[in-house]
Parts: C-alpha cells; sequence; structure tokens
C-alpha cells in the first residue's frame, strides 16, 4: 500500500525512508557496494534477512539436512576419536 493505495497487479510497493541516522545511511551503502547492489535491493535484502522473509519451515530443514547427511560417509564421532583429536592437537 502507498499512500493508503493498493499497489497494482504485479507491481511491488514502494516505501520511503525518512529520518536514517547517517551512520546507519553510510553503513547500507558500504553494504550495498561489498554485495553489488544498489542501496535500494541491499535494504530489501536486510530487510528480508531481518523479518524472516525467507525462512524456510523447520521440519523442511530438518529433511534437507538428513538428506545431506545420507550422502556423506563420515565416520562417527566418538568419545576416543575426540580425545585422539586433542591428543594429536597438542602434540
Amino acid at each position: 500500500m502507498q499512500n493508503g493505495i493498493i499497489p497494482e497487479e504485479g507491481k511491488m510497493p514502494a516505501i520511503t525512508l525518512k529520518n536514517i541516522p547517517v551512520n546507519l545511511y553510510n553503513s547500507l551503502k558500504e553494504s550495498a557496494k561489498i554485495h553489488h547492489r544498489s542501496i535500494n535491493k541491499e535494504a530489501v535484502a536486510c530487510f528480508e534477512k531481518a523479518l524472516g522473509a525467507l525462512r524456510i519451515e523447520p521440519n523442511e530443514f530438518l529433511s534437507r539436512i538428513t538428506n545431506l547427511r545420507s550422502q556423506i560417509r563420515i565416520p562417527k564421532l566418538t568419545e576416543r576419536a575426540l580425545k585422539k583429536a586433542k591428543e594429536t592437537g597438542r602434540s
């Protein structure tokens, strides 16, 4: 909604930010430069990260982890393996 008007279908809503502290604006500008994005796209990325727009469902996440774990073959981490690694690291 912009100025009390619902955006037309297919159009993205717009937002205007006022009175942004200079240090926050400079941080946003620097972050945009690092990520090769416009300041607007960097602000959207920050909003998405902060507000969880890219959040996935916990069960979906756990399913993906289980699938990945089944694809790799590594030995189980045991007390014995940990003790050996610690001893090796100290020598």
